[in-house]
């Protein structure tokens, strides 16, 4: 079977939950591109659904990437609420050299963790790429939060490390979802910088 009747035959197959996942997902991204605070609602959603639909998948590094998106999405839309005098108190900056070292050290030391858990201590098919894109994403998040230009660059990586995981997984819309989240990514770095 070629990969696009293996894409098609997915599409079709692709429950309403994913279907939902992946439509608030989308909307996300878009929102968070226009520095949208409901980037952050509409997250949550697609995160909290994602968290099970990888847990039955057996992407247990994407649920618990999935679990902390949750978490600093509700860090990061109190942060993008702050408000002095009426102005949003955070600003989109570029990271330091300083930062882009401990946004390495970070990525790096989850990678490092993840792998080794998934390798040890559960049954995943896919701990070194499943670890990949999940440490990717965390550093991701991370930075969006505190809206530095370059979460737009790990969300990149994320997004390309994610495709073909997904598709292997049998999530081929969630891996399309990834397709457009990586065009999203380019175009979300060209409007913040």
């Amino acid at each position: 079977m070629n990969i696009w009747q293996q894409f098609l035959d997915g599409l079709f197959a692709t429950g309403w939950l994913e279907f939902l996942a992946v439509v608030f997902g989308i909307a996300s991204v878009m929102l968070s591109r226009m520095e949208n605070i409901w980037v952050y609602p509409t997250g949550i959603i697609n995160t909290t659904i994602y968290i099970y639909l990888c847990i039955v998948g057996g992407l247990y590094a994407e649920a618990g990437v999935n679990f902390y998106y949750t978490v600093m999405s509700v860090i990061g839309w109190v942060l993008w609420s702050k408000k002095n005098e009426g102005q949003p108190v955070l600003h989109i900056s570029q990271s330091t050299p300083i930062e882009w070292r401990n946004s390495l050290i970070f990525f790096f030391l989850c990678w490092a963790v993840l792998f080794f858990v998934l390798k040890n201590f559960t049954n995943s098919t896919v701990p070194l790429a499943d670890g990949f894109a999940s440490a990717a994403a965390y550093t991701a998040m991370w930075l969006m939060a505190r809206k530095k230009l370059e979460n737009w660059i790990w969300w990149g990586v994320t997004n390309i490390a994610s495709i073909p995981l997904y598709f292997v997984k049998g999530y081929v819309f969630t891996s399309f979802q990834y397709l457009v989240f990586l065009v999203l990514s380019v175009l979300g770095y060209l409007e913040w910088r």
